[in-house]
């Protein structure tokens, strides 16, 4: 037999999959929850959000509030990092439902000495719970309520907002209904806003023809720090390995001099926790992380878990691996490609609590020398419930830890990876070229479910991709392409020297790079600084003083008479930082229009005058009304306008 409750509560949200995964935040955000919330009758309801940090031993507390048609609305405050659970509690109020009833009995005009007295058991109910001044307000009106001669005065305390109030303090929660349980993660800022730059130590070098080493990382800091990246991303930094090693552009046969691919993990000096000779010593490597903290800068490392065919583990681990009856080892293929200097790990050995241990280990041990974030190297090769697991173990441990998963897969796919714990991933943002296809790409990431936990990282190119759109492009194109990323997105990344010296020379039909680095070091003339170095720095720092671009899902877009100009508008959760952004989506060309500014988002009147300053190049320009003005041309081919009201 079911119990007494009367209150439903149903489709609260946000929740993943039922409860089954968490919503993700960071410090200090707010966690905004919807519940319908129904009962029979007419009574009165209430509801609270109960929630709590995983460390604390008792639920706080806020209330929900009726919006309309049933659904209730609250929020509250995540202020440390971990995990919080939260619940809805509900329940009918018979206290505020004896107010509301006496309110409407006096508005008609009739006499509620009984009702009065129905008030004095309300009273006596809650009396022990509140404090000492209420106390001896609840002593006043329970004298005034039982005798006749105070019925003037007793009405209206009755009434009083001053009663309302401690009612909702200090609520009778009689036959409450709660319903299940769900988690949000709440992590540090930098999950929800980074700026990435990529390269490979191996070309830090000053000198041509020589391998650079993590003290040439060094010396290329400060330049790092100026352009306003705060992640310095560097593939993988271990061993290489030498049987089957790859020459330049893939080639399947290594001459004398060819370094070989950075994934191909593993030789005779090591493994994933040891690191490449010619780049230093594990000493260096934690004088690098240091330095580059100095700089503001994190360094993240690739964990990518594949070996080369001499890794140590294929003789200590043979059934890691995949072995052919002819008794060679798979390598990896992914048709027509062939990389016979990788091998994919064999995930359903039977030994797999062994190598599910040791993956772990790989990762504190570079967390202990100081590694908090991880580029995961096509995490979508591997099992969804091993990355749970892994991710778990990580974070309970080290919360600090950010992973990115680099998963160019179907979107679904990358979904579940961010449901079983990646903090960001890659997208497709780098094949999204069109205003429609942008406009329809963002409001998919932002306005869906996934918002809730998967945080998009957007890369305009990745030694991996050199996509056609960039290949043989001008200057205007990679503008356009850096500042799409850094204001559709709050957390971004390139592969940076390539792409700000505008370095697209590609494989004929392909999106590969000639000459990739993947496969052989190159030599960057550093000093050099040309106008998209510094077009990209100015951006990054406005990223860093705008509140409104260090989120991504508050955008909204706004329209504008032209195809090729995409307008949005990007604003804080205080709404103190509002930016309305336009860009030219035509490399070559002059492009105008007619904006509509979303003057109620902005709090503008529509007779009001504003100011909307370009911070690039500061100038400030007086606008009023809906529709205004804008011309962009391929020298500049976009606005930052930050809104004054």
């Amino acid at each position: 037999m079911q119990n007494q409750r009367r209150v439903v509560i149903d489709y609260v949200s946000p929740k993943i999959n039922n409860g089954e995964f968490f919503i993700k935040r960071i410090i200090n955000e707010v966690v905004n929850i919807e519940a319908h919330i129904l009962a029979d009758g007419h009574d009165v309801l209430a509801a609270s959000i109960l929630y709590k940090h995983k460390k604390a031993k008792k639920w706080s507390e806020t209330r929900l509030y009726l919006d309309a048609n049933n659904e209730w609305k609250g929020s509250f405050t995540v202020e440390k990092q971990g995990f919080y659970t939260y619940k809805v509690e509900a329940w009918v109020d018979y206290a505020l439902n004896w107010q509301h009833g006496i309110e409407r009995k006096i508005e008609d005009g009739q006499h509620v000495k009984s009702e009065l007295l129905e008030g004095i058991e309300h009273l006596k109910a809650i009396k022990s719970s509140v404090d000492k001044n209420d106390s001896f307000y609840f002593d006043y009106l329970i004298n005034i309520f039982a005798n006749e001669e105070n019925y003037d005065e007793a009405i209206n305390e009755a009434q009083s907002e001053r009663l309302h109030d401690i009612f909702t303090k200090y609520p009778q929660k009689i036959l409450a209904n709660t319903s299940d349980e769900y988690k949000v993660y709440v992590d540090r800022k930098k999950a929800r806003f980074s700026t990435w730059y990529e390269f490979f130590p191996r070309s830090a070098s000053e000198h041509k023809g020589v391998h650079g080493t993590f003290k040439d990382c060094e010396r290329l800091l400060p330049r790092i720090e100026k352009m306003g990246f705060d992640t310095l991303y560097l593939p993988p930094i271990h061993p290489i390995g030498e049987v089957n090693r790859k020459g330049k552009n893939n080639t399947t046969e290594a001459f004398d001099g060819d370094v070989g691919s950075t994934w191909g993990i593993g030789s005779k000096f090591g493994g994933h926790k040891d690191i490449h000779p010619e780049l230093g010593t594990i000493d260096d490597f934690k004088a690098l992380i240091q330095k580059a903290k100095a700089h503001n800068i994190e360094i993240a490392m690739d964990y990518a878990l594949q070996a080369a065919p001499d890794h140590p583990w294929v003789k200590e681990h043979p059934t890691w691996f995949k072995w052919r009856p002819d008794g060679t080892v798979q390598y990896a293929e992914n048709p027509p490609k062939k990389y016979q200097d990788i091998l994919p790990i064999y995930w359903e050995t039977k030994d797999y609590k062994a190598l599910w241990q040791e993956c772990l280990d790989i990762l504190l041990y570079w967390i202990d020398c100081g590694i908090h974030v991880f580029r995961v190297d096509n995490p979508h090769t591997k099992p969804f419930y091993f990355w749970h697991w892994i991710i778990e173990n990580v974070k309970a441990k080290h919360p600090d830890v950010i992973f990115l998963a680099e998963a160019f897969t179907a979107p679904k796919v990358m979904q579940q990876l961010a449901k079983q714990g990646y903090t960001q991933s890659y997208t497709y943002f780098t094949w999204r070229n069109s205003k429609q296809e942008l406009t329809e790409y963002v409001e998919e990431l932002t306005k869906g479910e996934s918002r809730e936990y998967m945080q998009p990282n957007f890369w305009p190119n990745t030694p991996d991709i050199n996509p056609f759109h960039l290949q043989g492009a001008n200057e205007s194109k990679h503008i356009q392409r850096y500042v799409l990323a850094a204001t559709l997105s709050s957390s971004i990344g390139i592969y940076g020297p390539v792409y700000e010296y505008m370095l697209s020379d590609a494989l004929l039909g392909r999106e590969e790079y000639n000459n990739s680095e993947k496969f052989q070091f190159t030599h960057y003339d550093w000093i050099i600084e040309n106008k998209l170095i510094t077009v990209i720095s100015k951006i990054n720092h406005i990223r860093h003083q705008n509140e409104a671009l260090q989120q991504t899902n508050n955008i909204k877009f706004c329209y504008i008479e032209n195809n090729n100009l995409l307008a949005f508008y990007k604003w804080n959760d205080a709404k103190t930082n509002q930016l309305l952004i336009i860009i030219s989506l035509d490399d070559y060309g002059m492009q105008q229009g007619t904006v509509q500014v979303p003057l109620q988002d902005l709090g503008i009147d529509g007779n009001q005058q504003f100011q909307v300053k370009d911070l690039i190049t500061n100038s400030s320009y007086n606008w009023q009304g809906e529709w205004n003005f804008v011309e962009l041309h391929p020298t500049l081919p976009f606005h930052i306008f930050k809104i004054n009201k």
